[in-house]
């Protein structure tokens, strides 16, 4: 008979690395400790073209020697591996302080013991895979129903994520995090005069269960997406290269939240940490408390304990309890996204817990939390509401959808597509426009906002591809946000 070696439990796992850590005489170590489940389903026209059910499971460890990083991870998860690795990352940290000019140094944070869990109400995992395959197969032929006039492709998806994580550091940590993550959408194209144009929807990625993907909903948007799609193709397109006025849904403003207000906000990357694969910041400290980033009117808040938020969660990777903060108030840069390093190098007394690892091999890092645009205050005299901003508005265009964008490295310039596009003429929505993208400085774009709508408007829109580092690693962020109005911004053609 095979002798076989006990059960080890995740805890006596992470105390293991913890006390070996600190034998080591390391100035501060972390483990965590991941179990990661991905299920996503995507139909094209009437077949599931993938499905998909991946696990992935390990461990990542951290620590500080002598002021510098040592890092390594394995997908062993036994005792063996564990002394393995510690070993290893301390080995790591002694070549790292061989070329290290400052020593690292960590804003001081608590010790927590805690567990939390993204509340639910009906767990992803647990809704057969035939349900979800014929509804999205069922969307599908909703959409191709408009073939006659145009419909000529259809696709839908449904994603899934469960992180379940344990974090434990030598400050005396232990905390426990399962993360829920639930996000469907749709598309189709029209195709018509040697053209094609495609239209979408998608209730916004969420922490949230299953009950996030309200199949009612889906299909009730439906028909207004095709006939969307089929006046696009017909639409005819923007030819001039002049300023006019922007009416912006939440739909496309938040991924110019994310690019311009929420990476530029990074303070690895303003630092210069990360120069190499998305480029550093205009935003530098010099800045800070200084910039009029925006007009005077417009605030962003920062903020991991949303309900339902994408970056929602208790603590982030480092332990530090979830937070929220003003990044830009009353249009000024009032504060950074930090981790404990960057945080202890401004001078600050704690980091607001803006440290992310996509996997258990990943490397925690500074990553955009749930940032949103703050509503307009309620009587206040640039608050509007969307239909009032439209009406208010002699020239301009209504912009919904994301489409394609680029920015440069350090933040400042940016060009933004859209999913769709009406002409605004004396104060009413004339018809639809195609190849529409919009150009702009980031302090010049953010200090022309001149109307800003109610919070009964608030959208929590957001996306779950943000990709950052070398190695890439993709993290998932909510920005909420309400319809804007911005005087005089350049529009073009799309290519």
């Amino acid at each position: 008979m095979v002798a076989t070696s006990p059960q080890v439990s995740t805890q006596e796992l992470a105390n293991l690395a913890i006390g070996l850590i600190k034998k080591a005489g390391c100035e501060y170590g972390d483990i965590r400790l991941c179990h990661y489940r991905t299920q996503s389903l995507t139909a094209r026209d009437r077949s599931l073209k993938n499905l998909s059910d991946n696990v992935s499971s390990g461990f990542g460890l951290r620590v500080l020697l002598g002021g510098a990083w040592g890092f390594a991870a394995s997908h062993r998860k036994t005792v063996s591996e564990i002394t393995r690795i510690v070993n290893l990352a301390i080995e790591i940290a002694k070549g790292s302080r061989l070329s290290q000019q400052e020593p690292v140094r960590l804003a001081p944070v608590a010790a927590y013991q805690d567990k939390y869990i993204t509340p639910i109400k009906i767990d992803p995992f647990t809704v057969a895979i035939k349900d979800k395959a014929e509804l999205l197969l069922n969307i599908n032929d909703q959409l191709l129903k408009f073939g006659d006039q145009g419909i000529k492709k259809a696709s839908s998806f449904l994603r899934f994520t469960k992180e379940d994580k344990v974090f434990a550091s030598t400050v005396g940590s232990v905390i426990e995090q399962t993360i829920y993550r639930s996000y469907p959408g749709f598309s189709c194209t029209a195709i018509a005069n040697n053209d094609a144009q495609s239209r979408s929807y998608e209730r916004s990625p969420l922490n949230i269960g299953y009950e996030h993907i309200q199949p009612e909903d889906l299909l009730a948007n439906v028909e207004r997406v095709a006939t969307e799609a089929i006046a696009k193709v017909h639409a005819p397109s923007w030819d001039l290269d002049t300023k006019t006025n922007l009416v912006i849904k939440p739909s496309n403003l938040f991924l110019t939240i994310h690019e311009s207000v929420g990476h530029p906000t990074e303070l690895d990357r303003v630092y210069g940490y990360e120069s190499n694969f998305a480029g550093t910041s205009f935003a530098t400290t010099d800045k800070w408390q200084k910039l009029q980033y925006a007009a005077p009117w417009v605030n962003f808040v920062a903020d991991r304990t949303q309900p339902n938020g994408r970056a929602t969660v208790a603590y982030d990777d480092e332990g530090v309890p979830a937070q929220k903060w003003y990044v830009v108030k009353d249009g000024i840069l009032n504060d950074y996204l930090t981790d404990r390093e960057t945080a202890h190098r401004l001078g600050k007394d704690s980091s607001n817990g803006s440290a992310y690892a996509d996997s258990w091999s990943s490397v925690p890092m500074v990553r955009i939390p749930n940032l949103g645009l703050e509503p307009g205050k309620p009587e206040g005299d640039k608050t509007a509401t969307l239909a009032e901003m439209i009406a208010d508005t002699k020239d301009g265009i209504l912009i919904d959808g994301i489409g394609s964008y680029s920015i440069d490295q350090q933040r400042r310039n940016f060009q933004f597509g859209g999913d769709a596009f009406w002409k605004i003429k004396n104060g009413k929505v004339t018809g639809m426009l195609k190849n529409v993208t919009y150009h702009s400085m980031t302090t010049d774009f953010w200090n022309s906002v001149d109307a800003i709508a109610p919070e009964s408007e608030l959208e929590q829109c957001g996306t779950n591809i943000c990709g950052k580092g070398e190695p890439m690693q993709l993290a998932q962020m909510t920005h909420a946000c309400v319809p804007v109005r911005v005087k005089n911004i350049q529009v073009g053609k799309a290519s």
